[in-house]
């Protein structure tokens, strides 16, 4: 296994799915965040271009850390080989997730206690 580590992060994000590749995958600083790092993307040497992957590409463009909120996340897989980044439709139809509090707050005063 090589000493360089890849992960494959996909997410939902404006009601599609995306797949992206990065070196680097952490809890983050940021409360309810996962922290990706140094994107990975494809390079290709042929004259054929996937739009997919350079939407992302476009998107991602002169970002260095990304931070994606924890209830986005849908699978965080450690791989061997890249493969290329997707966008797909989230099936579904119009049911939405509704963003849940990752963390609550309970000191002392505060409404609750």
């Amino acid at each position: 296994m090589s000493a360089r580590h890849l992960y494959k992060v996909i997410f939902a994000h404006q009601g599609k799915v995306w797949e992206i590749y990065a070196r680097s995958v952490n809890h983050g600083a940021m409360l309810g965040f996962v922290e990706v790092e140094r994107l990975v993307f494809g390079e290709r040497s042929s004259v054929v271009v996937d739009p997919a992957e350079e939407r992302i590409k476009g998107e991602f463009e002169g970002v260095k850390r990304t931070y994606i909120p924890l209830h986005s996340v849908l699978r965080i897989d450690e791989v061997e080989k890249q493969g290329a980044g997707k966008i797909s439709t989230l099936e579904g139809g119009n049911v939405a997730q509704f963003p849940l509090a990752v963390y609550t707050p309970g000191g002392p005063g505060e409404p609750g206690k």
